[in-house]
This record gives structure tokens, C-alpha cells and sequence, in this order.
């Protein structure tokens, strides 16, 4: 069975984008030439967004392809079919990634939106967590952990200083 991860930066106050959707205080975050995106990025084939984190992916990236030879999973409730980037979806996300975890393959990134991760948070699907956190307060935006119907212990794995930023590893108990 493939591994349903989170692999995300969010603010010291929990957010994941601004108000606006912006991610403005990430890049101007100092990683003193580190980082752990990509071993991460070799280990995954399949990555699932929500349609508005696609949509900003798609303002910073331009026309260039991101997450090039990844299989793109978009859910969507306005947008339908394939694109050349991946393929918009809509329904139960815990039913399509239960389904995606029964194929065969690498892991299953969740990227951004607590709107897409909250359901796999109350149906308990993420098996690992990697989480980096910039030190800049925002004050309002995206939250990366919604309120919602669930509360576990996970397992703490490791921690890697990346400049400024701090990255913790959790992985779901057994």
C-alpha cells in the first residue's frame, strides 16, 4: 500500500498562505543553501492539490510544467478533465485517495490546502508529516489544521535546520 504524506511550510502561527494566497514571507525565507525538497520530491509520483493551490503553482511557475513527471490530481468543484499538468477531480477525496493508495507506485504528496487535508486528517490517511516552519507571524491566511472531528498522537521521527527554517518529521503511530 502506497504512503498518503504532507510535505508543506507554513508560518509560526500555522498558516499556509497569506490572506491573499501568497507565499511572499516563504521565499524571502533564508535556507542557507539547504533543503530536503529534493530527496523528498524523488520518492513521490503522485501529487494531490486542491484547485486554488494549483492555480497559484501555476502563477509562480509561468508556462513551465511543475512537478514535472508526476502524476497531478486536481480536485476541483467548477473545473473537470485532463489538462496537460494533471487531471481535475471531484467527489469524497478520502474515497479517490483510499483508491490511489491501493495502486501500485511511490508515495502520495498532499500539497497545501486545509480544505483538501482536513477529511484525510478525520479519516486518519496521512502517514507521514513533514512540516517546515518559517519564523514570520502573518496574523490571518490559510490554516494549515482546520478544527475538525479528529485527535491522535503521532510519532515523532526527526528534525532538520534548514537556515531559517525548521523542519519537523511525524509519521502515524501503528
Amino acid at each position: 500500500m502506497r504512503k498518503v504524506v504532507f510535505y508543506g511550510a507554513i508560518s509560526l502561527d500555522g498558516f499556509l498562505a497569506d490572506e491573499k494566497d501568497r507565499l511572499d514571507w516563504l521565499f524571502d525565507t533564508d535556507l542557507a543553501g539547504e533543503s530536503t525538497y529534493e530527496s523528498f520530491e524523488d520518492k513521490v509520483d503522485t501529487v494531490v492539490m486542491g484547485r486554488i493551490t494549483y492555480q497559484e503553482a501555476k502563477k509562480m511557475m509561468g508556462d513551465e510544467l511543475f512537478y514535472p513527471g508526476k502524476e497531478k490530481i486536481i480536485f476541483s468543484q467548477t473545473q473537470k478533465g485532463t489538462i496537460e499538468e494533471g487531471q481535475f477531480v471531484s467527489g469524497d477525496v478520502t474515497e479517490i485517495l483510499r483508491s490511489l493508495r491501493e495502486q501500485s507506485g511511490e508515495m502520495i504528496w498532499i500539497v497545501g490546502g486545509g480544505n483538501l487535508l482536513k477529511p484525510l486528517l478525520e479519516e486518519n490517511l496521512i502517514d507521514e508529516y513533514w512540516i517546515q516552519i518559517a519564523p514570520v507571524l502573518l496574523g490571518k491566511g490559510k490554516r494549515l489544521f482546520e478544527e475538525g472531528n479528529y485527535n491522535y498522537r503521532l510519532e515523532f521521527v526527526e528534525t532538520t535546520q534548514m537556515g531559517e527554517l525548521t523542519e519537523l518529521h511525524f509519521r502515524k503511530k501503528d
